[in-house]
């Protein structure tokens, strides 16, 4: 927190006999500003000072400022978006004589209800010279178990990346045909953050195809949801020799909440080796609406794509990428913290959610 203080000279005023008075500016100003818990992004200010007549606060997200008046030292305000600002308390002795103090304050705006995008990009249900194999579209009041498994737990040692989050069956649901994977800010087990992944293995495999998945991401620093494929054979071989097809990661916070990196992972004589690229979008954020994140993946390559515009290409016909000529299967989750993202911050909000319209696997 910062802290400033300003004294303004102008300490004389004319008194009737023509001789000069001395002002007495107020002392032991002191201020506090409290911001709401519920997402509102209302903060009240409370100021106190000696010797003071009135009040003007400042809340620091209009230029040019507008202060606002007061006898008691008490006002609020309603911001419109998530961050930090500066907030200046000025006490009085008169217009041009008096005090100030500032103090950095971080709000947060957003209620945590579930919001459902009414908009975004789509893809069709049918491709030329193509046969839709398996497809979820979500419908129903629960996730459909004869397709997906829950996995539960921090993976002992935070899924291999140091995350935060514990996943536990009841951060998923299901609600008018949208899949809805939620992260929350809550203690459970040893973690402070609970999510879901789940996963389609010993159920759902896929060799080659073209896969579609529609969805609308989370954000805020720390929040790092993937959309995903692992190799079949990952038990027997462990990763990373089984291969890894990221369709889509995004890392929060700032210029994350619009870029989403598609990527390979494999083995390369014994060491990790991957190949990716990112897309970001020219305007807005990832959350705003719903986009298509998909791979055309072949015999001979894998191509990205983010609502159909082609952002990542990787040949697979080397023999040191033989992993991708394998069956894979999916995976969807909402990680918190870990190495890539980083710890959430006072900025990030919760709940986050990833919202899946549907999921389509074409060959």
């Amino acid at each position: 927190m910062i802290f400033y203080v300003c004294l303004l000279l102008t300490l004389v005023a004319c008194g009737d006999d023509g001789g000069e008075q001395q002002l007495t500016l107020p002392t032991n100003l002191q201020f506090e500003a409290k911001a709401s818990d519920a997402g509102t992004g209302t903060v009240s200010v409370t100021a106190t000072a000696d010797k003071v007549n009135f009040y003007t606060i400042f809340f620091g997200d209009t230029t040019p400022e507008t202060g606002v008046k007061t006898n008691d030292g008490k006002a609020s305000h309603t911001y419109a978006t998530t961050g930090t600002y500066t907030i200046r308390v000025q006490a009085h002795t008169t217009s041009d004589a008096f005090v100030t103090l500032s103090k950095d304050v971080t709000v947060k705006v957003g209620t945590g209800d579930l919001v459902i995008p009414s908009k975004g990009y789509t893809t069709p249900d049918t491709y030329a010279g193509m046969t839709l194999v398996w497809h979820d579209e979500f419908e129903g009041t629960a996730l459909n178990t004869n397709d997906w498994t829950f996995e539960l737990g921090t993976g002992s040692n935070g899924w291999g990346n140091s995350e935060l989050q514990y996943y536990r069956q009841e951060n998923t649901s299901v609600k008018d045909g949208y899949l809805v994977i939620t992260a929350k800010k809550e203690d459970f087990q040893s973690s402070k953050y609970t999510s879901s992944r789940i996963i389609t293995q010993n159920k759902k495999s896929f060799q080659y195809g073209r896969v579609d998945i529609r969805a609308a991401l989370p954000n805020g620093k720390g929040i790092w949801p993937a959309l995903w494929m692992l190799g079949s054979n990952v038990s027997t071989v462990s990763w990373p020799k089984c291969g890894e097809i990221d369709i889509m990661e995004m890392v929060g916070g700032g210029n994350g909440d619009k870029t989403v990196y598609g990527t390979a992972h494999w083995d390369n004589a014994g060491a990790h080796a991957s190949y990716g690229n990112s897309k970001q979008l020219s305007s807005g954020i990832f959350s705003d609406e719903f986009h298509v994140f998909s791979i055309v993946w072949t015999a001979q390559k894998i191509t990205w794509y983010v609502d159909d515009v082609q952002f990542n290409v990787i040949d697979t016909t080397p023999a040191g990428l033989a992993a991708f000529q394998k069956e894979f299967f999916v995976i969807f989750n909402v990680a918190v913290g870990g190495e890539w993202p980083g710890n959430p911050d006072s900025n990030t909000l919760f709940p986050q959610r990833m919202i899946v319209d549907y999921v389509r696997i074409f060959q």
